[in-house]
């Protein structure tokens, strides 16, 4: 995809932040007509730059009250293990495999404490797990602003 200028970074931070808003809304805010900013987001769509649209749930709402960050690091024989576990375990939310000591990260959201202990003692056995709890999460920046020179 050619380079974003500053309306398709000004459209992809809107919808990052609302991703509700119509392209007649978005066209107002970014300075654009209702179809030049619909031709824009169809573009960018298509060209893979947005990958979708979906509703933000707060964990605590669904009595999600702990929030961790799980550190786990294994071996290569046992790393499919250990992601096919995480597929299938509900309050694994996200994985990361990242380089360092450790090989994953995952961001884990559990009802309570014992749970949180199962979910933990159950990844140990594919090697050391390091817990962190999270005491606040704070929004994430839209990545549009990443791509500003």
């Amino acid at each position: 995809m050619e380079s974003l200028d500053r309306i398709d970074r000004d459209i992809l931070a809107l919808l990052q932040a609302d991703g509700r808003l119509t392209g007649a809304e978005v066209g107002r805010r970014v300075g654009l007509s209702q179809p030049a900013a619909s031709a824009r987001i169809q573009r960018l769509e298509r060209n893979g730059v947005i990958t979708g649209y979906r509703a933000v749930v707060d964990p605590a709402a669904l009595g999600l009250n702990i929030h961790a960050v799980i550190r786990l690091r294994t071996t290569h024989a046992r790393l499919s293990r250990a992601l096919d576990f995480a597929s299938r375990t509900p309050e694994i939310t996200s994985v990361l495999r990242v380089t360092g000591e450790d090989c994953l990260v995952l961001d884990v959201h559990c009802p309570r404490a014992e749970r949180l202990e199962e979910v933990v003692d159950a990844l140990a056995r594919y090697g050391p797990v390091t817990t962190s709890l999270v005491l606040r999460a704070y929004p994430p920046k839209p990545l549009a602003d990443a791509t500003t020179p």
